[in-house]
């Protein structure tokens, strides 16, 4: 009869133990590495871009594609962002005022609410899901059908043609939008001031920007080439690296 020895157990209860930390950490250790070497590969992208958009033969007529694209295209969609938010402001806030009396205040109160903060923000959101998306799926089936790999082939450089031209035009045409869905907002608020009132075109923009100050355009006007450029690059990096994320990450 096999006796039973508890040390051999030990053993191999203790051996199986250390396989599995083993493996955890060679697993950790894997992420880490792909993480840190996904934000060097972020950083080089961005620097190539940067360096790119200084050099010489700038592609003015691409800049100038990309910007009816991102700007012209997406039009009808951020004039509907921006008269429902002006829209639903007025609505959700007028019965809050309308109890203290200070109805008059309404028109200043969105346009202050429209031009800081809710117009920049929900405009970048828009504009992230339609155009960064939009940009990463186009370079990404050019990534994929090989097509920048022929551009570079023809002694086309694709950064300058594809990723330059995009992100300036994102940087510069995502501030107009933002101004343009204020201005709709604006409106947008007029038109739900006047369902239970009736208030006049000039006296509510008087009214509007009586508290406007240029204090108010200026951080958001900043943001608003910051939200460009963010989108610009992340769309872009996503689509142009596609297929190396794929080997790095497996």
């Amino acid at each position: 009869m096999k006796k039973f020895n508890p040390v051999i157990k030990v053993k191999k209860i203790a051996t199986e133990q250390s396989i599995r930390l083993v493996e955890k950490t060679i697993a950790k250790t894997a992420k880490a590495s792909n993480f840190v070497t996904s934000i060097a590969d972020v950083f080089l992208f961005i620097t190539r871009v940067v360096k790119e958009t200084f050099s010489r033969n700038f592609e003015f007529k691409e800049f100038l594609r990309q910007c009816f694209q991102i700007g012209y295209k997406t039009l009808p969609l951020i004039s509907v962002t921006g008269i429902i938010m002006g829209l639903v402001l007025t609505i959700q806030s007028r019965p809050a005022l309308l109890s203290f009396g200070a109805v008059g205040l309404l028109p200043g109160m969105v346009a202050v609410s429209l031009i800081r903060e809710m117009g920049p923000v929900i405009t970048a959101l828009i504009c992230a899901g339609k155009i960064g998306s939009g940009m990463g799926a186009e370079l990404g089936s050019m990534k994929v059908s090989e097509q920048i790999d022929a551009m570079e082939v023809s002694s086309t450089n694709p950064v300058k043609f594809l990723i330059v031209t995009r992100v300036l035009a994102a940087t510069l045409m995502i501030p107009l939008l933002v101004l343009y869905a204020d201005a709709l907002g604006i409106l947008g608020c007029w038109a739900g001031a006047n369902i239970k009132g009736n208030v006049t075109l000039v006296l509510f923009f008087s009214q509007a920007f009586g508290h406007i100050e240029f204090i108010d355009f200026l951080p958001a006007l900043v943001k608003t080439f910051f939200f460009g450029a963010v989108i610009g690059f992340v769309g872009c990096y996503k689509g142009y690296r596609q297929g190396v994320e794929q080997r790095v990450w497996v």
